[in-house]
């Protein structure tokens, strides 16, 4: 499942889908300098060159082949991309096999429609696949949705986790894989404005749920390297949160081949 704002629209009609996101940025981008920058990376960004699905085939070390589920928002989406991400690239030019579900707005915390857990139980289990890895975005939705962050459990608590908080969520995430798939895990974080103190918080406490769970991190929010390249390629965002096609394919999409291909290797 891939569900998103600009899903709700022909994506084979390009002009429609900027006009769209066009709407959405004059909705919430208040400075005109920044509404123009964003407005040329939605247009010149999203060329069809830069088109994740169309990378020539040159698959990195252990990728080709491997079945790897995707659990996420927007991001995973690619909802500022026309719908394509790192994940498209990952399938088209490493040759992995995705089972992704993506809605965007959703949170890590609840257990309402589409969000994460509801899709973890009624998508992603009963396709009834042996997964060789699992990444979970974290989620950019709870705080300005109004979820609680929770607390994080003693090391010894294996279940009964308060699934309507975010570390909660995550704690239910980390039992679940290990349970039904015993595969590795993997969580990623997402490029926010430096200043955002709600996905700062999370941050922290993503680093400590790893001591007791024992996943991977992707940290996009913490890679300095990627931050300077974003902020010198105008082409790269759609706004401090959502890549272009062309940031998926050039800044992206690198740090997750190498990355992955690492973590199945060990």
């Amino acid at each position: 499942m891939k569900t998103s704002e600009v899903g709700r629209i022909d994506l084979n009609d390009a002009q429609a889908t900027i006009d769209f996101l066009n709407s959405r940025i004059d909705r919430i981008v208040q400075d005109p300098q920044a509404r123009s920058k964003f407005k040329r990376a939605i247009k010149e960004g999203n060329s069809s060159k830069y088109d994740p699905r169309c990378l020539p085939v040159n698959p990195v070390g252990s990728l080709p082949g491997k079945k790897i589920a995707f659990l996420g928002s927007s991001i995973t989406i690619g909802a500022g991309a026309f719908n394509t991400s790192f994940v498209d690239g990952l399938e088209a030019k490493d040759k992995i096999i995705p089972y992704e579900s993506a809605v965007s707005g959703t949170t890590l915390a609840g257990n309402e429609k589409d969000t994460y857990l509801q899709r973890l139980r009624d998508e992603l289990t009963i396709k009834n696949t042996e997964f060789d890895l699992f990444i979970c975005q974290l989620s950019t939705n709870d705080g300005r949705k109004g979820k609680s962050v929770g607390k994080i459990t003693k090391n010894t608590q294996a279940e009964g986790f308060d699934q309507n908080t975010t570390f909660g969520a995550i704690e239910y995430i980390c039992q679940y894989v290990q349970r039904h798939w015993k595969c590795p895990l993997v969580f990623f974080t997402c490029l926010r404005d430096p200043d955002n103190q709600e996905y700062r918080a999370l941050m922290d406490g993503l680093y400590q749920l790893q001591d007791k769970w024992h996943f991977y991190i992707i940290d996009l929010w913490g890679n300095q390297k990627l931050r300077r390249a974003t902020a010198n390629d105008p082409l790269a965002m759609v706004d401090d949160a959502h890549p272009t096609r062309e940031g998926y394919v050039k800044l992206w999409l690198p740090i997750f081949e190498e990355k992955l291909n690492n973590i199945l290797k060990n």
